[in-house]
């Protein structure tokens, strides 16, 4: 093993290095939905499991996106665990231009969740129906906690994720790793 004289520390406050080094970590990739008259989604990376009980996940929402409003005047929303045959889909709801309202789910498959009704993207590996439990401050961000109402899970897909800014596979194949 070689090892390597270790690096100067570079300036946190640089925003592309600082981006760089968060994509280190791969995610997986998600859609949030709000429902209701004027329905909203967004692509999503920023999701993980809370607490088992109560059943709690968050998502970190910029304040400056469309979703942190939506999510500000609603009590519940809805995560969609995207296969990986959805980079599109992804792609979609990640593109600042797209109709919003209604509109930009006209040439998206979605059912409405059975509890809650909000958009739920079809053929997703899991889907999370949620109620706003708490929100947090989150520098830039506001970290909304939301408890889990419903569930379902797929396990004939494999998961879409996002690694060093670009879009990869999980694969169900486990290997082992041995020391």
């Amino acid at each position: 093993m070689q090892l390597h004289p270790p690096s100067p520390f570079l300036e946190v406050t640089d925003v592309k290095t600082l981006r760089r080094a968060f994509g280190a970590f791969a995610t997986g990739v998600t859609v949030v939905t709000t429902g209701g008259p004027v329905p909203h989604a967004m692509t999503a990376n920023s999701f993980t499991s809370v607490s088992l009980d109560p059943p709690l996940v968050l998502v970190c929402i910029d304040r400056d996106a469309v979703m942190h409003r939506c999510l500000n005047m609603t009590s519940s929303f809805g995560v969609s665990v995207l296969a990986a045959h959805q980079e599109e889909t992804a792609r979609h709801f990640a593109n600042r231009y797209r109709a919003l309202g209604a509109a930009q789910f006209e040439n998206v498959d979605w059912l409405p969740g059975e509890v809650t009704a909000v958009p739920l993207i079809s053929g997703a590996v899991a889907h999370f129906e949620c109620e706003v439990w708490r929100s947090y401050d989150g520098g830039d961000h506001t970290i909304f906690i939301g408890k889990v109402l419903s569930l379902r899970q797929r396990t004939d897909n494999d998961g879409l994720l996002v690694y060093q800014g670009r879009f990869r596979e999980i694969t169900s194949e486990l290997r082992e790793v041995s020391a």
